[in-house]
């Protein structure tokens, strides 16, 4: 009988860590901006960036943009922190932050934990891409003793 307690309490914490775990976003975390795309409709070729910074989601829906691109010699910054909120299971993500051209809800095209593209418009004719890709959390390097 206490074998089978034991075994129950314990199944019973593995399930909890694993529900826990299961509702905390996946786009919590660190992440690189590989790609900016705008494409306007009706042209072949629109304006690209690649690896223009990073993006840090918290799972309190805060988070933090740094990022810097060229527009013809002209240097955009967004360099401010934001609000996002995600819907309809990770459908749609929408980023508050003034003043930034990232403000805005955006649907949600491929979702993978290490993986992100958005796509969104600006109330034109102009679509923009967004690519996410998760930054390798990185490890500190082990404690060296002097001898």
């Amino acid at each position: 009988i206490i074998i089978m307690k034991t075994t129950i309490q314990l199944s019973l914490i593995a399930l909890a860590a694993i529900l826990f775990s299961a509702c905390a976003p996946r786009i919590a975390g660190n992440w690189t901006v590989q790609r900016y795309e705008a494409i306007t409709l009706g042209q072949q070729q629109g304006s690209s960036f690649n690896n223009i910074g990073t993006m840090s989601f918290d799972k309190k829906g805060t988070g933090e943009k740094d990022i810097s691109y060229s527009v013809l010699g002209a240097v955009q910054q967004d360099k401010s922190p934001f609000e996002w909120t995600s819907y309809h299971n990770d459908e749609y993500i929408s980023i508050k932050s003034e003043g930034s051209n990232l403000s805005k809800t955006w649907i949600v095209v491929v979702n993978k934990r290490k993986h992100q593209i958005w796509k969104s418009t600006d109330g034109t004719n102009i679509i923009h891409v967004l690519e996410l890709v998760k930054k390798k959390e990185e490890k500190p390097a082990p404690a060296v003793e002097n001898q």
